[in-house]
């Protein structure tokens, strides 16, 4: 019965190949397409049964708090994103009268509308119901049920908090780095005052919902001003088109003998490339869904000493107003060249904010500080559990 959910031209090789034994030659042949879109069919539909079976195992799994919880004297049960396992965790934790904590990293009500709004979603109908759904689960039951919420940045905790939601009951805990795990040199003026090649650097997804042809109408605005700069893009988008629509944008505009495209590189080679960087890049397409997002590449710049230009997005504005790491800019293609450009003449000013970046993020945003946010409001549940159950025993006659 998974196998049927699957789309027809997925099923139709998975059948051929997994049940009835065809090589992807055979099922080239007999299906008159080629052997690499046969491989690609079969790698899809088998991730697609992948996640289904583990959305079965994970409910399965579930249903084991109940029997953990009665064993065993837990202070507190926490869900990430799940709504089925939130509803579950509610009904143990009052049976088992333990806290129950929630933690949100993305808007998934707000997605599925979003994208029923903007004619992206594969199956209006479905995604606008399941939208409703989660939204009053989230904000209704869940959310209204749970003693503490974690939210993935400060203006997430805003839209939630206006939805109704107590917000002495919520803690943003934005993304964080690992300093150990981090390439970190600090930058010689020398390096930056060469008359060699500078580099502005792009690192992360190319999927076309992020619009990095924004970035690339940029770098054309930059080399008119600064002949001797390439502009390079680390990493994939989701298919090959995504990456052709940005190739085709390139030609189109004349650039594309100074845009690289390195294609997807394991961590520690992609930060190599960020450490030869003059100026990194950090656009976000501004929408109601990502406005919440708390971007890891900014941090990870600023960990490197990378002076930044940024858009105007919710945390970068924040991040970068107080770390001084970078400069924050509307998402206007001659803002952020301008601010390109600002950087690539001023090494020193360069070098002064990579510094700040770097100080920042020792300070703000590695595992460990964070982790100290997450561990304090766990011990402010306990102490306060701690505190009833005094207040009850005292109260026994």
């Amino acid at each position: 019965e998974i196998i049927q959910t699957l789309s027809p031209k997925y099923r139709l090789v998975f059948n051929l190949y997994a049940i009835e034994g065809f090589s992807h030659q055979e099922i080239s042949e007999e299906l008159g397409i080629s052997i690499g879109t046969s491989k690609s069919n079969l790698s899809r539909a088998r991730a697609v049964l992948q996640e289904k079976m583990k959305n079965i195992y994970g409910i399965v799994h579930d249903f084991k708090m109940f029997g953990l919880t009665r064993r065993n004297k837990y202070d507190f049960i926490q869900v990430r994103d799940k709504f089925v396992s939130a509803l579950l965790a509610i009904i143990a934790s009052k049976i088992n009268r333990s806290k129950f904590l929630y933690w949100l990293s993305f808007p998934f009500p707000e997605a599925d509308l979003y994208l029923v709004k903007e004619g992206a979603a594969r199956y209006p109908l479905y995604y606008f119901l399941r939208g409703i759904i989660r939204k009053f689960l989230l904000y209704r039951v869940i959310m209204s049920q749970a003693d503490h919420i974690f939210v993935q940045s400060e203006q997430m905790k805003k839209d939630v908090a206006s939805k109704g939601i107590p917000k002495g009951k919520l803690t943003s805990v934005p993304m964080g780095i690992s300093l150990e795990a981090i390439r970190y040199q600090p930058t010689e003026i020398e390096v930056l005052t060469s008359k060699d090649e500078k580099v502005v650097l792009y690192l992360g997804t190319l999927a076309k919902v992020r619009r990095i042809d924004f970035l690339i109408r940029v770098f054309d605005k930059v080399l008119y001003q600064v002949p001797n700069v390439k502009l390079y893009l680390v990493g994939d988008g989701n298919n090959p088109s995504d990456e052709q629509i940005l190739k085709d944008e390139a030609v189109r505009l004349g650039v594309e003998e100074t845009v690289i495209f390195t294609g997807f590189l394991p961590r520690d080679e992609a930060w190599r490339y960020v450490c030869k960087a003059n100026v990194c890049v950090s656009p976000f397409h501004p929408t109601p869904i990502l406005n919440v997002a708390s971007p890891t590449k900014l941090i990870e710049y600023l960990a490197m000493g990378k002076p930044v230009v940024a858009n105007d997005h919710p945390e970068q504005r924040l991040v970068i107003s107080e770390s001084g790491g970078g400069i924050c800019v509307p998402y206007e293609e001659n803002a952020f060249a301008d601010a390109i450009v600002e950087l690539l003449g001023n090494p020193q000013r360069a070098i002064e904010m990579g510094n700040k970046g770097r100080r920042y993020v020792e300070k703000y945003r590695t595992y460990k500080t964070i982790a100290d946010v997450v561990e304090g409001v766990y011990l402010r549940i306990c102490r306060s559990m701690d505190e009833i159950s005094k207040t009850h025993l005292e109260e026994r006659p």
